[in-house]
């Protein structure tokens, strides 16, 4: 356990239950954990931030994977499939992100959060309603395009960076493989598993993982995300796209005060 005060330890418990129940439902819980974790632990080197966030991160993904799977109808063996290459892009995401300092990594954060905030508001209806080609079958070259694209990809830029993987995820699935939302977040639940799988076991072969506690912030991640599907499941996500935009400009502000300014 590094050198951390006790409200910086209840702040990050608090901040891995929150990226639980926001990655469930729309996806981009590492938007709010890994900023958090680099926020908290100012003196980690980015790589062990970046293997802790990864294994609170698997507990409270494999968790909703489990609620949606018992409850919407996703087809796991595709899912699986793409959650095979997202397994080794994220190996070799991890890989390369070793050497990355928190210096390099704040602004490319910074780049994504805006990103996705940009989309979220310009397209108003993501998260709330599906498709109508929702449950059109996909075609034998949608699905290798899925697995190539979807999985090797983005399970590339997961174990690099991460954050609004979950979003990217879902918005890639739902293109590629004309899915409707719930399902498509409940398949990049399943691919969501598979990259953190990947890049978790290349983090701890590294011995770049904070153990105790990813363990004590797992269990509140794991809460977080159980919540966050069921709710995904029952309610929508109107509510949660507010909070996440609040969440990503407050971030961004943070973490460019600490690049300049601080």
């Amino acid at each position: 356990m590094p050198d951390i005060t006790l409200t910086a330890l209840i702040v990050l418990c608090l901040a891995a239950a929150a990226a639980g129940w926001i990655d469930a439902v729309v996806g981009g819980g590492g938007l709010l954990l890994l900023p958090a974790l680099l926020l908290g632990l100012p003196q980690v080197p980015a790589a062990q931030v970046l293997g802790t966030n990864k294994a609170v991160a698997i507990v409270g993904t494999s968790g909703a994977a489990v609620t949606y799977v018992r409850k919407a109808p996703v087809k796991v063996a595709t899912a699986l499939r793409i959650g095979l290459a997202a397994l080794a892009g994220s190996m070799a995401g991890a890989f390369f992100a070793a050497g990355i300092s928190s210096d390099v990594l704040r602004p490319v954060i910074m780049v994504v959060l805006l990103a996705v905030a940009a989309f979220v508001m310009l397209r108003p209806s993501f998260g709330r309603t599906a498709d109508g080609d929702a449950r059109r079958e996909a075609g034998r070259a949608r699905t290798v395009a899925a697995i190539v694209l979807v999985g090797g990809g983005i399970g590339f830029y997961d174990g690099l960076f991460g954050p609004g993987t979950g979003t990217f995820l879902v918005l890639a699935l739902t293109a590629v493989l004309h899915l409707d939302l719930v399902n498509a977040s409940a398949t990049a639940k399943i691919v969501n598993v598979c990259t953190n799988a990947g890049a978790l076991a290349m983090f701890a072969y590294q011995g770049s993982v904070l153990w105790q506690l990813a363990a004590l912030m797992a269990v509140f991640n794991l809460a977080g995300g159980l919540v966050g599907a069921r709710m995904a499941l029952s309610r929508g996500s109107g509510f949660v796209r507010g909070v996440l935009l609040v969440v990503v400009f407050s971030l961004v502000a943070k973490l460019a005060f600490d690049q300049w300014a601080g």
